[in-house]
């Protein structure tokens, strides 16, 4: 539950309450915390003329029980700029990511070097309409829900990921249903008592952009959605009634996105998706048998250090790597973070790469001669990117499941670290399945699967299978995956 309040989220004595400077504020040291305080005064820097900007707070603050893990959604009017064609518009500020009291209520404290609590805020621009004097508080409700995947998942965001949101943001008829994630365009990172502290701004997109990002990159369809004025600008803002996409508008930015597709490839290396695996080679009732799922049973569970890896490939999931591999195993975390995490993704992934990943926990690597792949329509579509977008470019994917413990990880030859060989194509780590597929066999595997880039022309169930690889693939309606016992 939440109210809307002019300021009322902040402490009383805190430097919302009056008409003096953030700075001001060190007078209430002990009424203010000070992680709060270091968001406050960037706001204030923007917005010197609204310290008391309307909120909507979180009645029962999640360090209490409450649901909500934001405490606090600052809503500021900002006029735009009208020689840089920007939109006035509402801009929505979050206080919870980060860590806000430093007493381990809600983040651990790990010191002032590092990031502080997940290391982000959420900002969001909204188009203001003709005549609102008010802004709206659906976005706020948005940014909880994006707040709650976080702590939930412990993954974090980082400029050019995508969310599939798949509903209107503001639930109603609008064609902008998904997310893109990049920096805030006014807002700097702040140094808190608690760490730094990033904003990370929720651009608004339709279905067709999503699907541009995830078969290029997250970082060039923004670029194009700041070139056409109604479609977000230089600042990237949402227009909730834009009915078109960017092709539509500029069908010259399809082009652009293809050249790139061909040119890079894909920077998605993973998802989260309805997917499971079977291995064919031993029968299933054998007690040894540890794939990763069998319908009707129960699954073993990844191993704390495999997630953790699963998490990298899928937090790193839109960097453009110059040297393919998959993100080692580290042995430190703290709050689903790594403690050596770099601000660069691309520095941190390559500055791990000469580490393996070793077998541990006494759960061995186990060779696999036959396997069974299981995905829900919408994951199966991918398969196509997983091929041409990433492996035939030298890279990986991986699908993590959402209803369990299993993940999938298609490698290339390039790629260091993976336990899946050549001699050895099919291997599985506990729950984890990695295949490594040669260029040659990716190029015929596009060519049987063609029929993926248009699923709403066949019909469930859907088996792909290659007798002589011992592989096959099966696209499956959602309630194989929702029900396991259906």
């Amino acid at each position: 539950m939440e109210s809307v309040r002019p300021g009322g989220g902040l402490p009383a004595s805190g430097p919302g309450s009056g008409s003096g400077s953030a700075s001001g504020s060190g007078s209430f040291p002990s009424l203010f915390p000070p992680g709060l305080h270091g968001i406050y005064g960037e706001c204030r820097r923007l917005y010197p003329d609204q310290p008391n900007p309307l909120q909507v707070t979180a009645i029962l603050k999640y360090w209490l029980g409450g649901p909500d893990p934001l405490d606090y959604v600052s809503m500021y009017r900002n006029l735009g700029n009208p020689a840089l064609n920007v939109p006035e518009h509402w801009h929505y500020v979050s206080f919870g990511l980060s860590d806000l009291y430093g007493d381990n209520r809600v983040h651990e404290f790990t010191g002032t070097e590092g990031p502080s609590g997940f290391g982000f805020e959420l900002t969001f621009r909204l188009k203001r309409e003709t005549g609102e004097s008010a802004p709206p508080t659906w976005p706020a409700e948005l940014m909880q829900g994006l707040a709650r995947y976080v702590f939930q998942s412990e993954n974090t965001f980082c400029s050019g990921d995508h969310v599939s949101w798949h509903s209107p943001l503001d639930n109603s008829e609008s064609r902008i249903q998904h997310m893109l994630l990049t920096e805030d365009p006014q807002m700097q990172p702040v140094q808190t008592p608690f760490g730094v502290v990033t904003f990370l701004q929720i651009v608004g997109v339709c279905t067709e952009e999503l699907h541009a990002a995830q078969q290029w990159n997250g970082q060039g369809i923004l670029e194009l959605l700041r070139t056409v004025p109604v479609a977000g600008g230089p600042w990237l803002i949402t227009d909730m009634r834009r009915g078109e996409t960017i092709f539509e508008i500029d069908p010259h930015l399809q082009e652009r996105v293809d050249k790139g597709i061909e040119t890079d490839g894909s920077n998605l290396s993973g998802v989260s998706a309805k997917c499971a695996w079977d291995d064919l080679s031993r029968p299933p009732e054998d007690d040894e048998d540890s794939r990763s799922i069998c319908i009707g049973t129960q699954p073993r569970r990844l191993s704390g250090k495999d997630t953790e890896q699963i998490r990298e490939t899928l937090r790193r999931g839109l960097e453009i790597n110059s040297k393919p591999v998959l993100p080692p195993i580290n042995a430190q975390r703290q709050n689903g973070l790594n403690l050596d995490r770099a601000p660069s993704r691309k520095d941190s992934l390559e500055s791990e790469s000469s580490a393996a990943i070793i077998p541990h926990e006494l759960i061995r690597t186990r060779q696999l001669e036959s396997v069974h792949l299981k995905f829900n329509q919408e994951s199966g579509a991918l398969i196509p990117l997983c091929l041409r977008g990433r492996l035939l470019h030298g890279r990986h994917f991986t699908y993590k499941s959402i209803t369990g413990d299993t993940a999938i990880t298609f490698v290339s030859t390039g790629v260091e670290g993976a336990f899946a060989t050549e001699e050895h194509p099919y291997a599985a780590h506990g729950p984890w399945l990695q295949i490594l597929l040669t260029e040659e066999f990716v190029e015929r595997m596009l060519e049987d699967l063609e029929d993926l880039n248009s699923p709403e022309e066949f019909k469930l169930p859907k088996e792909y299978s290659w007798p002589e690889k011992k592989l096959k693939v099966s696209i499956l309606p959602d309630a194989v995956f929702d029900n396991p016992l259906h």
